[in-house]
């Protein structure tokens, strides 16, 4: 039989298996794995010598072409989805933001026109749910019928994204039934908007008190209330963008104790702390986000989480907002500042190289953490997310010991500074795969916009039910 294209020589990895083989692709698919495939019907021979083969990475938090504050994120779905392809992130599951009042439909037909046409590499949605005064509820079911199985709901923002308790329970009663997710942003918003008021009537209005008014307490507070929440309902529970060790405690509980509750945290929580803050003039303003960064030693409880399965996912919470003209609208209030970050182009190698050349966890623990655990909880496996016959060609080669200083300079993101200037890595993507076209060999980008395909997803019962 013919090939498209065979990777010899590498090593494959896999979130349970490392070995080497040779990989063939046909038709957008994985269509062989094994040794000495026949090259001479392959149309392409890639010698992958002394490199790892691994899925291409799978990043489920990500707010691309996102309205904010009075401005809009700094990527779109071209700019968002090339960077991660640079990144060796071949999927993004990006956020359908229901404004109060409007049907989800409206929401997701919004977020599906911002992508169309523009999406280098495969991508998705959750929807996120901030009203179920109307039919909304019944609407999750119909949403998840149609592919978008999973949905996010805050605790924080009171007045503009925050739903009270019994909204809560009423939307996790719905997907224990519909089999889908909710992710949920924990964090006591209503203890944080007090906090906030009383610092802005002290005059404490710099970068800072962002991090200073969102105490870690508030997180763990509303981490226990979700899971307690999603137990009472029967369903299981997604804790997004988990910052800090007191919230982490909470969900290392509930796991111990055979809860189905699940937890991301983001590279800004491995590699920043809140001495970040403490850049000259307006710089700390680079590194608002919520939740905020935290003191340094919640770093190594977290990447402990990572290795002892407590946190299941890193993915990135990509919000970029340009230092000039958009984080420079809160220059005299912290809470006019656009939220967000830019990270979505260095996902996997600040995880490879904290995680694997650190010494910390596997490569295998690398490819779960980054690829296969977001494919499984969110319906997307094993279409994506692993090495085997039938599955998708997303496929990163991945030099383990290249070398690389993190640079505004150099990054692919449209956005004009980068939160992990300076930090150097080791391990970097030489080629992407996107469904078996090579999108990115090196520093050229080959994917052309509109290749990218929006996926219908399963529901968490199907792949882990």
């Amino acid at each position: 039989m013919g090939f498209d294209t065979i990777i010899r020589n590498g090593t494959v990895v896999t979130a349970v298996d490392t070995y080497a083989a040779d990989v063939a692709i046909a038709n957008g698919k994985i269509a062989a794995i094994g040794k000495d495939l026949p090259a001479q019907n392959a149309s392409a021979v890639i010698d992958a010598a002394g490199k790892l083969v691994i899925p291409g990475g799978i990043d489920v938090h990500t707010h691309l072409d996102m309205p904010f504050g009075g401005t809009t994120s700094a990527d779109d779905f071209e700019t968002g989805t090339r960077a991660a392809a640079f990144g060796g992130t071949t999927t993004l599951i990006d956020f359908a933001i229901q404004f109060k009042g409007q049907a989800l439909r409206q929401a997701f037909d919004t977020w599906m026109k911002k992508a169309s046409g523009k999406a280098v590499c495969d991508y998705a949605f959750h929807c996120i749910v901030t009203d179920v005064s109307g039919g909304q509820l019944s609407e999750m079911n119909d949403l998840v019928a149609e592919g978008i199985t999973s949905f996010k709901l805050f605790m924080a923002y009171p007045g503009v994204f925050m739903l009270d308790d019994g909204s809560i329970f009423k939307a996790l009663q719905t997907t224990s039934k519909n089999g889908g997710m909710v992710c949920m942003h924990a964090e006591n918003g209503s203890a944080i908007d007090v906090i906030v008021q009383q610092a802005l009537a002290e005059g404490k209005k710099a970068p800072k008190y962002h991090a200073l008014t969102r105490p870690t307490t508030a997180e763990a507070e509303a981490t226990a209330r979700a899971i307690a929440l999603a137990e009472m309902a029967g369903a299981p529970i997604y804790i997004v963008h988990l910052s800090c060790n007191d919230a982490l405690e909470k969900v290392r509980e509930a796991r111990d104790r055979g809860l189905p509750v699940y937890a991301e945290t983001c590279p800004q929580y491995l590699y920043l702390s809140i001495e970040n803050f403490d850049a000259p003039g307006f710089e700390g303003a680079k590194y608002v986000f919520t939740p905020p960064l935290r003191e340094k030693w919640h770093q190594e409880k977290l990447w402990n989480g990572l290795k002892r399965d407590h946190l299941q996912v890193v993915s990135t919470d990509h919000c970029p907002f340009c230092f000039k003209e958009q984080k420079e609208l809160g220059k005299d209030d912290f809470t006019k500042i656009p939220n967000g970050g830019p990270g979505v182009e260095h996902r996997m190698s600040l995880i490879f190289s904290g995680g694997v050349a650190g010494g910390r966890f596997s490569a295998n623990r690398f490819v779960e953490l980054v690829s296969t655990t977001p494919a499984k909880l969110f319906g997307l496996y094993p279409r994506k997310g692993t090495i085997a016959v039938g599955s998708d060609a997303d496929l990163v080669i991945f030099d383990p010991r290249r070398k690389h200083t993190i640079s505004a300079k150099t990054h692919h993101m449209r956005v004009d500074y980068s939160m992990f200037e300076g930090i150097g890595v080791t391990g970097m993507p030489d080629i992407v795969f996107s469904r078996g076209r090579v999108v990115v060999e090196g520093e050229k980008s080959l994917g052309r916009p509109g290749q990218g395909e929006f996926l219908r997803r399963g529901t968490y019962a199907q792949v882990n039910g």
